[in-house]
């Protein structure tokens, strides 16, 4: 807490004054009040065919006549690898996003908290292949104090393989706190957020 500290030492010992002008550790973003602890929340999206485009939606129970948002601190993923055919280059996509998409997409999409792909690159290979993974924000920089805040009531996570014989399956956590947002701020959230849908 901010405020002037004292401490007072028995017996003619000396005493010192200790000034807090902030806490050390994570800050509210600005507008912001949180209102509970932090929580993890599963998501699991399962193709519906292989090689088709796959969205789930996942509701936060957020009120929004108490301007209620969800501040995401991390989000892991965690995904079915593709499918080795030799000569035959497969991957698996899914991505974490504040809104619904029509298709798969990158991280230059506003709405993209997360986005985890692994691909077995095998064309000209006989026996096999090489496969690589790839994962952005699974775990936020220390510096960041939060990856991204959720304003509308839900959020959705895509999969989609490539070249592959079964349908895939991702599954992951987020966590994060639910926040109080003032007026103002709730109101452009909330616009930001549909209409960079």
């Amino acid at each position: 807490m901010e405020g002037d500290y004292s401490l007072r030492c028995h017996r003619g010992g000396f005493a010192a004054k200790i000034i807090i002008r902030g806490c050390i550790g994570q800050d509210m973003p600005k507008g912001l009040k949180q209102s509970s602890s932090v929580v993890s929340i599963g998501f699991r999206a399962t193709e519906s065919a292989p090689n088709t485009f796959t969205q789930t939606q996942t509701d936060l129970n957020l009120s929004p006549l108490d301007r209620e948002v969800f501040v995401v601190l991390a989000i892991n993923m965690d995904g079915s690898s593709p499918d080795a055919q030799a000569g035959i280059n497969s991957a698996v996509a899914a991505v974490l996003t504040t809104t619904s998409q029509t298709g798969m997409v990158d991280l230059d999409n506003s709405n993209t908290l997360a986005r985890r792909s692994e691909r077995i690159r095998a064309q000209g290979f006989v026996d096999g292949g090489v496969s690589f993974s790839e994962a952005a924000l699974e775990t936020p920089p220390a510096t960041l104090d939060y990856i991204g805040i959720i304003a509308t009531n839900d959020f959705f996570v895509s999969l989609e393989g490539t070249n592959c014989i079964s349908p895939k399956t991702v599954t992951g956590k987020l966590y994060g706190y639910r926040a109080v947002a003032s007026a103002d701020i709730y109101a452009a959230l909330v616009q930001s957020e549909v209409l960079s849908a």
